[in-house]
This record gives C-alpha cells, structure tokens and sequence, in this order.
C-alpha cells in the first residue's frame, strides 16, 4: 500500500507534531485532519487506501487517531514512519498535559480555556463533516453498501456496541456480495457453503468485545511499575471514547487502587478533552500527578505502547487483505460501518458544540470553506480559538 514517491521521515514529523499540536475534538477531528493532510493536499494516500486504514485501526483497541497516525507512518515510511509518525502526534499533547498536570499540582486547578474550545469546537465539526463527505463517497461503492451504512448508524443510535457493529457489517458484506454472485452462477447449494465461515468470525468478534470487559488487575503498591501496569492494561483493551477511557481509570485509580479522588480524576479527563491530540495524554496528567515527571512519562508510554504493537502486527496485513476478493468485501463492510460511528460521533459533537448563532456560523462557513475553496483546516482551527477567545472576552 506504499506509494511510489516516499516520503521523508522529517516531513512526517513536521506533519504529524503539526497535527498533535492543533488536532482538537477527539479522534472523529483528527482523523477528518488527517484525511485533509494527506489524502485532499498531499496525495500521499488515495481515500481507499485511508479508509482501509480506517476500518482496520477500529478492530484494534486503542487510541484510533494515534492508531491511524501509525498506520499512515507505516505505509510512508515503513517500520521508522510507524514510530516517527506515532511519537511525534503524541508529544505536543503530552507535553501540553504535563504542563497542565504542573499547574495542578502547584496551584489546585486547571487552567481555564473555555473560551477557546467555544470557538474551536465548531470548526471541528465543520472538519469532520467535510471529510465524512469525501470518505462517503469512496466506502459507499454500492446502493448495499449504502443500506449496511444506514444500518450501521440505526444500530449505533439504538446502542449496540460497536464492536458488534463492526463485526456484524464485516460479516454480513462479503456475505451479501456472495449471494449476488450464486444467485447468478451457482444456486442455492452454494450459499449454505459460503455463510459458513462468515458467522464464527462474528462470534469470536462479539466474544473478544466480552472478553475486554472481564480484564482486571491485581491490586499493587503505588510506583512506577505498577503505574506502567495499569496504563500499559488500559491501553491493550480499551475500546470508544474518552468516557469509556474515564470508566477503566475510575476503576483502577479511584476504587481498586484509591491513587486518586474522584475529583481528581474528573479534572485529570478534562485536561484530556481541552488540549490538543489524544484523549489518551490523560495519563500523561495522571502520571504527573502522582509521581512526577517520571510518572507521566511512564504512563504516557504504558498506554500508547500496545497502538504500536498492534499496528505494526496489522499494518502489513491490510494490503493483503484488501487484494482478496472475500477479505476485500470485508474490509468494506467495516468501512461503512467505520464511518456510520464517526457520523454518529459528530451528531452528539454537534449538540454539545453548536449552542447559539455564532457557533453554528463558524460550522457552517468552516464545512463551506473546506468543501469548495480546500481551505487548510490548521488555519481554520486557530481562527476558531481566536474567535472563541475575543467572544469570551466580550
């Protein structure tokens, strides 16, 4: 899946620390970023080619818009772009995180940044739409394609986990385009052949969802290693989003453990949500706070170590997967299905982000610029902070 012009390892740091700098509004706004970067300027991707990536990094626990930064370092680069584009989305969130968790330590609070998010926020959602648009059109190959989409989002809404959503639209895509095929050459006998090994692989998806919500751990003393082992777990089976993330550390942190108060850990995912990058640099704050500058580099790393084992396990299969006709129809389904959680995602954003006139206006004319005048979505986000600040200063 390489392209033929490679790319250098500095450019992918330049785009990558660029990109976890202003990257805000979790992974749906940092994969629309993503997609703009190196699909829309840079070519370095086609839109298959990213949502092959797409459908394969929410198969695997984990931090997806870091996962898809690795992914995409992989393919430009190989093993070294795997870790440089990994490292390098993760470091200005981590370091943004510590000098919250700093402040915190020092002065009881978080630094505020309402203000700044207020006029942030929309511009993501416009981001988010324009790149729901582009990628629609390149995973909906099919009117079936289409259905299993629409699918997809009512079973979301309705509440299925997403796990059983993508296992499901990965199952039932290869098994739809089966029965097109033996309604026209081989009958009835041979569907019953080709159903079969579709269904175990929806079971053992929907048995391994199960088995993520039975890992525990053992309860330890406070210190670094234990701290890897808590975050290192989180990071090796945590599927969703920031409020799945703030349920496994309230387990730990706060009720097996008592490391940290309940308000403690509210305040330390709020700082995950404010700053840039991933969510995941919760555990950069977390870490900080109780045991320093070593403490946030050891659950930095324990967390985001298992996006890099599991990309570099799966990024050399999708290109396999994507030449097999079966394996291929697969990879569709979960594609649609990807981007039916993305679009959910955004609706519930958009609830949340579009409060009055003014931000309405920055989503609108944000989603208008990126369709028709390719505006940088960079430019776009810091006009947005700026806007949200001079608003709140009003």
């Amino acid at each position: 899946m390489n392209h033929p012009v490679r790319t250098s390892l500095g450019e992918l740091a330049l785009l990558f620390l660029k990109l976890g700098t202003i990257a805000f509004g979790g992974p749906a706004a940092h994969i629309a970023m993503m997609e703009d970067e190196v699909v829309r300027r840079r070519g370095w991707l086609t839109r298959e080619q990213f949502l092959d990536y797409l459908g394969a990094t929410n198969l695997i626990p984990g931090p997806n818009s870091t996962e898809m930064a690795i992914h995409i370092g992989y393919g430009r680069r190989g093993w070294p772009g795997l870790i440089v584009a990994g490292v390098c989305f993760i470091m200005p969130a981590a370091l943004i995180a510590s000098a919250f968790a700093w402040a915190y330590v020092r002065f009881g609070t978080v630094p505020a940044a309402a203000g700044v998010l207020y006029g942030v926020k929309p511009v993501v959602i416009g981001v988010v739409v324009q790149a729901l648009w582009g990628l629609g059109r390149s995973a909906v190959k099919t009117p079936w394609l289409g259905v299993l989409g629409a699918g997809a989002v009512l079973a979301t809404v309705l509440g299925v986990n997403e796990l059983v959503v993508l296992a499901a639209a990965g199952a039932i895509a290869p098994l739809a385009r089966g029965v097109r095929r033996l309604r026209s050459s081989v009958g009835a006998a041979g569907l019953r052949l080709l159903a079969v090994p579709s269904w175990p692989s929806l079971r053992a998806a929907a048995a391994a969802g199960g088995a993520v919500a039975s890992v525990g751990t053992t309860s330890v003393g406070v210190g670094l290693w234990p701290l890897f082992g808590v975050f290192v777990k989180v990071g090796a089976v945590l599927f969703g989003s920031g409020y799945v993330l703030l349920a496994f550390l309230r387990a730990d942190l706060v009720q097996r453990f008592h490391w940290l108060t309940e308000q403690q850990l509210l305040d330390a995912v709020a700082v995950g949500q404010v700053t840039p990058g991933p969510v995941f640099t919760t555990a950069t704050f977390v870490g900080y706070v109780l045991a320093g500058g070593a403490g946030a580099v050891v659950a930095t790393v324990g967390i985001f170590f298992p996006a890099f084992v599991f990309v570099a396990a799966s990024g050399p299969l999708v290109p396999r997967l994507r030449r097999s006709p079966t394996a291929g129809a697969v990879l569709d389904g979960v594609n649609v299905a990807s981007l039916a959680l993305m679009a959910v995602v955004t609706w519930h954003l958009g609830r949340a982000a579009l409060v009055d006139w003014l931000s309405t206006a920055l989503a609108l004319g944000s989603a208008l610029l990126l369709l028709h005048y390719r505006v940088n979505s960079a430019w776009l986000v810091l006009a947005g902070g700026l806007a949200g600040a001079l608003h709140e200063a009003w």
